[in-house]
């Protein structure tokens, strides 16, 4: 998986800011926040408990050998004050404005020339054909 160049540089402060995590990195908590936002489970705990079987492949996508146990990542998600969570909300922003939703536009014209980008509920641009 590529990721973002600041994500090296906000590791390091939300380092600092949390204090020790053991063995885990920022990534592995930014890769089960990001499994968890698109797992549609209603709790981390029924994301963990269903997520298990494919907790290693998953991780390999990020680098990562391993899954952060519920309870450190809970520890680190009580760690993270208000001005850390703002500064990592805009780094995440900021890198979803600066790349592109899509490799071409895949837009649609109405009939007063405006130009408007049509996405599927899956995330897709085959609602509009």
């Amino acid at each position: 998986m590529v990721l973002p160049k600041w994500v090296s540089g906000a590791a390091i402060k939300v380092a600092r800011a949390t204090g020790k995590r053991g063995n885990c990195d920022l990534i592995d908590f930014v890769a089960v926040l990001i499994g968890y936002a698109v797992s549609d489970e209603a709790s981390l705990k029924a994301f963990y408990e269903r997520f298990i079987p494919w907790a290693s492949p998953f991780m390999a996508l990020f680098g990562r050998n391993r899954l952060p146990h519920r309870s450190t990542l809970s520890r680190f998600l009580a760690a993270l004050d208000p001005p850390t969570v703002e500064a990592l909300r805009t780094l995440f922003q900021e890198d979803l404005l600066t790349r592109k939703l899509f490799s071409s536009s895949g837009s649609l014209v109405d009939r007063t020339g405006e130009q408007w980008l049509v996405v599927d509920v899956d995330g897709t641009r085959q609602a509009a054909r």
